[in-house]
């Protein structure tokens, strides 16, 4: 079958979306303006914030008005965030920076349950509904891929100077915002005609009277507040190792690493069967990061970087294992719960990780992260073992 147009579109909007020079030094500028870790790493946590705040309410908003519109808002949000983050570097503010931040917040909870709930009702609409895993993970490896070539470009830059990085940052906001302009509502898209209080509740009575879903959902949670914290600050990690012009460098391993990972989801999924993945896969991902960090050398940031594979196949797993426990009504909205409280968990982790950094140091701050992910690996070896779901993938690896 070919390929819908809302499928290629949306390749190019996580592209252009994720096209961010300042990324691998976005600890190093925040600091800078802000005057610790503890507050640079505050920058993220009231991105996490505005989304929370935010995250329920657009879900709701996509599932009443549609997915163009939510991701075009979305795309208006992201130009203006990255406007005041570069605005703060010349006027000095870190107040200025926390304006920004909040717009960001904003952008992601736009995006966040519309764009995978976009994604879904265009596949069911071309009757490829059970290509979702993927085609979640060739679109989302654009997003890494984006992330890697812009982590190189800015780094250079930035070796130069901060300043000139983060004003460049603003054009492929701008770009990604032309692109939400072109997409077209999936016919399959069912509008809600429910009141909105009653359509959030149904949502989360569905959630909390789902117990697979509700363990999906809280390790999901964790496993995110715990993995995204600890990659912001991985910067300052590189930078005690590697100078600033090769940061990007181990960033852009990274991103092409989760971008194979993301865009051969879909194959190795089939192949293998989720709980091989989720669990033997991020067990022995968080292992070699303890490693790299147990042992530091200059070759340790190459080495912790390879490992994100498991992070493009597993995010592109969970998110199919999750799809397919929403129902359509709420599919959004139900996104949109579960990022709420994701973020939440970020914003509280991540101060809690930038004040560890201060007082004890990066390296022991990172290391305490990468322990604490066996709650989440353990939560889905809890509801993945006896999953009917993933004994016919099992059974299928095992006799080949």
């Amino acid at each position: 079958m070919p390929i819908p147009r809302n499928v290629r579109l949306l390749s190019w909007f996580n592209f252009w979306s994720d096209f961010r020079l300042y990324a691998p030094i976005a600890i190093l500028y925040y600091s800078q303006i802000a005057g610790s870790y503890a507050l640079g790493m505050s920058v993220y946590s009231v991105i996490m914030l505005s989304q929370s705040l935010c995250e329920v309410p657009t879900g709701v908003f996509s599932d009443v008005i549609g997915r163009k519109r939510t991701m075009v808002c979305g795309a208006i949000a992201d130009v203006l965030a990255m406007f005041f983050y570069a605005l703060a570097g010349v006027v000095g503010g870190y107040p200025v920076l926390l304006i920004g931040a909040a717009l960001q917040g904003l952008a992601r909870s736009f995006y966040s349950g519309n764009n995978e709930a976009l994604l879904h009702d265009t596949l069911a609409e071309s009757g490829q509904r059970e290509q979702f895993q993927e085609y979640l993970g060739k679109t989302s490896s654009m997003h890494q891929t984006a992330l890697g070539i812009s982590a190189v470009i800015g780094s250079l830059i930035a070796a130069l100077s901060f300043q000139i990085v983060m004003w460049l940052s603003v054009l492929p906001m701008i770009a990604a915002l032309l692109v939400s302009l072109r997409f077209t509502e999936p016919q399959a898209f069912t509008r809600t005609e429910a009141n909105v209080y009653a359509h959030l509740g149904e949502a989360f009575r569905r959630i909390v009277h789902n117990p697979r879903l509700r363990v999906l959902s809280a390790a999901r949670v964790m496993s995110y507040a715990l993995g995204e914290a600890a990659w912001m600050m991985r910067s300052a990690f590189l930078a005690q190792l590697w100078p600033v012009w090769a940061i990007g460098i181990g960033q852009m391993i990274g991103n092409i690493s989760a971008a194979v990972g993301f865009y051969f989801s879909g194959r190795i999924i089939r192949r293998y069967g989720e709980f091989r993945l989720m669990v033997g896969g991020m067990t022995l991902s968080e292992a070699i990061n303890l490693f790299g960090l147990l042992v530091p050398t200059v070759l340790s940031p190459a080495i912790m970087a390879l490992n994100s594979v498991f992070y493009g196949i597993n995010t592109s797993a969970i998110g199919g294992l999750m799809q397919r426990e929403f129902t359509d009504e709420q599919r959004a909205t139900m996104g949109s719960l579960t990022s709420f409280a994701g973020s939440l968990a970020f914003a509280a982790f991540s101060v809690v990780l930038g004040a560890m950094a201060d007082w004890l140091g990066v390296i022991p701050a990172l290391i305490i992260a990468a322990a604490l992910s066996i709650v989440p690996i353990s939560l889905y070896y809890r509801v993945l073992r006896s999953s009917t779901a993933v004994a016919a993938p099992l059974e299928s690896a095992v006799g080949d």
